[in-house]
């Protein structure tokens, strides 16, 4: 199968965690056409390191990394990194500057590239609320983070 934005890996990290009840089957059916590996879950915190362990555990649970190999726990660790950057907008922090996350996450891992010589690469998206830590004081955020394996 050719390879295009239509299946591109950050694009399909994204429609996972913004899709509507109705709209995640059709997402889904998209990302294992391109051959993709993914898991979704959920994750808020003050406390950015549980953050950060939540999307971890979730990929080494559902076996979209290998804990055993570093290269792919570096690979996840930085994409989340970059994804939590757009969050929170260049300024990677939480409960030290009083803001609160509630996010949907996706991880997505396969070969977006026509070329195999290109190897695996890993896309973390998240998306939900940041704000301060009081009900409807949040706004709506999103990030992205794409790395290769």
């Amino acid at each position: 199968m050719k390879k295009t934005l239509e299946a591109g890996i950050g694009k399909s990290a994204l429609q996972l965690v913004i899709a509507s009840s109705q709209e995640i089957e059709e997402a889904e059916t998209r990302i294992n056409e391109a051959g993709y590996i993914y898991c979704t879950g959920k994750t808020g915190s003050m406390d950015m390191q549980k953050v950060v362990s939540a999307i971890e555990t979730a990929a080494k649970r559902q076996q979209i990394i290998d804990s055993n190999l570093y290269r792919e726990m570096h690979a996840l660790y930085h994409a989340i990194l970059e994804a939590l950057e757009g969050v929170t907008r260049g300024q990677v922090l939480l409960g030290d500057v009083m803001r609160t996350v509630g996010l949907r996450f996706s991880v997505v891992r396969g070969m977006p590239y026509e070329n195999e010589a290109e190897g695996e690469w890993i896309a973390v998206a998240l998306y939900g609320t940041i704000g301060a830590p009081i009900k409807g004081l949040e706004h709506e955020t999103t990030g992205l983070g794409i790395n290769h394996i």
